[in-house]
């Protein structure tokens, strides 16, 4: 309902909650954006709080939804509510955010559009909206919205910032709305005594005894529902001051007993008539009386309704309290449901088809497989339209409709893994199970095993994940081949994650050793090289490898593999070419698959990409490109709630010189990456405190750091820890540890790469004399100038230098020391400026410390922001990607002119000019 109240009070009482209100109307009159979400047991005052911010919005554009229990499976229901009168703004949306709300409301066919996609769209319609005037959603009952639209509300609610919208919120338990948790918060109590005796006394005629008024606040405490219902349960001479025992429970529970109780003592037709509203989700006045017609329940009905103060029927449906609903559906007979639902499914519209399948599956209390094949038609439908969340409420009401077993494992592995794509983990869990149980063939039980795997490793990857993935791939190899590959290869990535943490059975040479025993498909696919290239490198050497790693990184470089093999196993192809040390491909792979992932709108393939390519950036010394590609990571993540560590942020962090950035190495973050079994992070953690020690000098806390990884012979990141062990072993005069080190870096490093031999060269010159060492020096240099590893090209001329200082050769030491610290000065590594700088002095050279840019005024948002802005980007371009409004970001580029004093973009390219 789109309404503009005037401002009058709305009630006395509540004083701080009506202040808290005003408050956030205030700042949304000024143009500020906020959220502010209501928590509170039923008939607390919540939606009572609503009304009076309604009534106190003036000069606000008001826009009230609420949710509705029977309509938690119906995916955008609530939020089309909210965005029906707002829809004449979506000509001003980019295309495919418009495309996007206009497939997620049915109102047109196309690609199922991501929620987040959904979600910007939705920030964007609502900061249209807010441009003529300042906007106040009320969103009552929370508890009972889809899924589709409370993801997408807890999205938009964290984007509130520079758009004049007001988001206010009314919830029961606020543990149970994870999309909201962490946002403004107000709980709602009891009534003061003084104010609940008020409410009493002006409700209740006649006489009133102080001591049953005292007990009735007692008893209810304050709620003010329970204040104005439970007293119609008591007669007159006991509110005057008779006895009666004192009620237990919980007000809520009392209510809906007090209201099921005046439902059954109502005429039939009326309990039939409330029955058909409270099964019906939509509060359409007009499909209910044509339900209530085709039963002969006539408008006499609804008049008793409306004077019992329960029910309303005018332009739209009405209860007097959403437990009214719940009392009207509960109070019903299991074949009066049936019934209802019957007649709602014949009175609905053929153009509604989910509606009308749903009603017709809660009409059945049978297995009827004609109408679970309709709902598994119209899961489809739904996906399209609305996205997995939608597709799994319709595919597990099937599968509760099915008998056949067979039929119904393979529903239930349907529903198992809608529910997983969805996010919804525990229920995914059980379904999978459940596909176990029933199975009647060893595909079907393989499947339910593998299903099991996927889940576990994307709820929690770790421990487990790698033992259930290997066991389902061992299974369906005598099954499906190509299947059991494919398993594998998600077992390897499990146990990669996992690293020292996995299960027995389950550390990542078990699953190599078994993926190299399994058979090959009759023609081999590039996941069949990467599992094979992948599965060597382990267990016989990355020389052995080389053949079919190269292969398999030709077919993606070259364009041979289709767009979904590219979303599924271009991060894997990434992997191989990082494993070949091809810097070259490495680059162009990581590129390409987060520019696939970005279009495709897969948000967790996204996250995934973005992670490993600020390692790649940051490696290759582009640390502008980095910090970008970690801000885009960080709102990618925060947007989809995927719980991972910032490997890329780590690493860039310890070549900026941010100590708490690189290595946030206390007690409670590190338990927390043991208890989540994930060894890769806290691998690249130590990684990252080893890069940075070795930049600042602190040699024996780099070889402590560096030996936490160098340890682990299976890990990719071994070969660089390695590298960092042998220069911290050679400064802190430990020359066994530098050459066993080396030795082990050898090993890893048989491939004629620049990277490989100019990394292995710089090493060994660290632990060779005289001409030796120069000879190692010079390789290193060039070997590593070859290549876009700048920062190791910079730490190469940076121990040269050193070393040839320490030589006595001042003058050619002074060149190679001048070289890396332009270089280290240039690409931002400044956790070895200070080094090269004192080497540079010890020299005779006089040398200034970098003077404070122009950037340094920037946070990190705002430079991302600026820099798109630089290179051209538009404002909804920006905010596309970064998941905020174009007003937004509007709003970060007048803060950014104002700290660099520019006036255009046309100047903030020329303060932004990179060297």
């Amino acid at each position: 309902m789109d309404v503009t109240a005037p401002r009058v009070p709305a009630f006395r009482g509540r004083t701080p909650e009506r202040s808290a209100l005003d408050a956030a109307l205030d700042a949304v009159r000024a143009g500020h954006g906020g959220v502010l979400v209501i928590h509170g047991e039923a008939g607390i005052g919540k939606t009572a709080l609503l009304h009076y911010a309604a009534r106190q919005s003036a000069g606000c554009r008001v826009i009230q939804i609420a949710g509705v229990e029977a309509e938690l499976a119906m995916p955008f229901a609530a939020l089309h509510q909210l965005c029906a009168p707002l829809l004449t703004h979506l000509a001003a949306l980019p295309e495919p955010q418009a495309q996007a709300v206009r497939v997620a409301f049915g109102l047109t066919r196309g690609s199922p559009p991501d929620r987040f996609v959904v979600g910007l769209a939705v920030l964007g319609l609502l900061a249209e909206a807010a441009a003529d005037r300042p906007l106040v959603c009320l969103v009552d009952d929370a508890q009972w919205l889809d899924d589709a639209s409370l993801q997408v509300l807890g999205f938009v609610a964290r984007r509130l910032l520079a758009d004049a919208v007001l988001l206010l919120v009314a919830a029961r338990d606020a543990d149970e709305q994870p999309a909201f948790r962490s946002l403004p918060a107000l709980t709602l109590y009891g009534l003061i005594d003084e104010d609940a005796r008020a409410l009493l006394s002006a409700t209740i005629p006649g006489q009133l005894d102080p001591r049953v008024r005292d007990r009735i606040v007692a008893e209810t405490r304050g709620n003010p529902l329970g204040l104005l219902e439970l007293p119609k349960g008591m007669s007159p001479a006991e509110l005057a001051g008779g006895f009666a025992v004192p009620a237990t429970g919980r007000i809520s529970d009392r209510l809906h007993l007090l209201y099921l109780g005046r439902v059954r003592a109502l005429p039939a037709p009326t309990r039939h008539l409330m029955l058909l509203a409270a099964a019906d989700p939509t509060g359409d006045a007009a499909l209910v009386w044509r339900a209530a017609a085709a039963l002969g329940i006539g408008h006499e009905a609804a008049e008793v309704a409306d004077a019992e103060h329960l029910l309303e029927i005018g332009a739209r449906v009405r209860f007097r309290h959403p437990l009214v609903r719940s009392a009207a559906y509960t109070a019903a007979s299991p074949a009066d449901r049936r019934a209802m639902h019957r007649a709602l499914a014949r009175a609905t519209s053929a153009e509604d088809a989910e509606r009308r399948v749903w009603h017709l599956a809660a009409a059945t209390d049978e297995p009827d497989e004609a109408l679970a094949t309709e709902l598994e038609r119209t899961a489809e439908t739904a996906q399209a339209r609305a996205g997995l969340a939608a597709a799994a409420a319709l595919l597990q009401r099937s599968l509760a409709l099915t008998a056949d077993p067979a039929r119904r494992a393979d529903r239930a592995w349907a529903t198992a893994q809608a529910h997983l794509h969805a996010g919804a983990f525990d229920a995914a869990r059980g379904f999978a199970a459940e596909a176990a149980a029933v199975a009647t063939g060893d595909l079907q039980r393989a499947r339910a095993e593998q299903l099991a795997g996927q889940i576990e490793a994307a709820a929690n990857p770790g421990r487990h994940a790698p033992v259930l993935l290997l066991r389902a791939a061992s299974r369906l190899e005598s099954i499906d081949v190509r299947l059991a590959r494919e398993t594998y290869l998600h077992a390897w990535w499990a146990a990669v994650l996992a690293g020292g943490f996995a299960a027995p059975g389950g550390d990542l040479g078990t699953v190599c050793r078994a993926a190299l025993a399994a058979p090959w498909p009759a023609r081999p696919r590039p996941v069949d090289l990467l599992l094979d290239g992948l599965a060597t490198t382990i267990v016989k050497g990355r020389a052995a490898a080389v053949p079919n790693l190269r292969r398999a990184v030709t077919l993606f470089r070259d364009g041979q593999v289709s767009a979904d093999d590219w979303l599924r196993w271009g991060r894997t192809a990434t992997t191989a070419a990082f494993a070949l040390w091809d810097v070259d491909a490495w680059a162009e792979l990581s590129t390409r698959q987060v520019r696939l992932a970005r279009a495709s709108g897969a948000l967790t393939s996204l996250v995934l990409s973005l992670n490993y390519h600020g390692f790649m950036t940051t490696h290759c010394g582009d640390l502008e490109a980095a910090a970008a590609v970690v801000a885009e990571h960080d709102a990618v993540k925060e947007a989809t709630g995927v719980h991972m560590a910032a490997y890329g942020a780590r690493l860039l962090a310890a070549y900026q010189g941010r100590p708490v950035e690189a290595t946030p190495q206390t007690a409670a973050v590190e338990n927390e990456l043991i208890e989540r079994g994930d060894g890769y992070a806290l691998q690249i953690t130590s990684l990252a405190a080893a890069i940075l020690d070795n930049g600042l000098g602190r040699y024996r806390s780099a070889l402590d750091a560096a030996r936490d990884v160098a340890s682990d012979e299976l890990s990719f990141l071994t070969p660089f820890a390695l590298a960092e062990l042998v220069e911290a072993a050679a400064r802190t005069g430990d020359p066994a540890a530098a050459e066993k080190a080396l030795e082990q870096l050898s090993a890893y490093t048989v491939e004629s790469s620049d990277w490989a031999l100019g990394l292995t060269a710089r090493c060994r010159a660290l632990i060779s004399d005289g001409a030796d060492a120069e000879r190692f020096y010079r390789e290193a240099v060039e070997r590593l100038g070859r290549t876009r590893l700048r920062p190791d090209l910079a730490r190469a001329h940076l121990l040269y230098g050193e070393w040839l200082r320490r030589e006595g050769r001042r003058a050619e030491a002074r060149k190679q020391l001048q070289i890396a610290y332009e270089m280290i000065t240039a690409i931002g590594l400044d956790a070895f400026s200070v080094r090269a700088r004192r080497e540079l002095r010890a020299t005779g050279e006089k040398v200034r410390k970098r003077a404070p840019g122009v950037t340094d005024e920037l946070t990190a948002q705002e430079e991302h922001i600026a820099r798109m802005a630089r290179d051209g980007r538009t404002n909804a371009e920006i905010g596309a990607e970064l998941f905020v409004s174009a007003r937004t970001v509007e709003w970060h580029l007048r803060k950014v002119f104002a700290k660099l004093g520019v006036a255009s973009r046309r100047e903030l390219r020329e303060a932004l000019h990179s060297p």
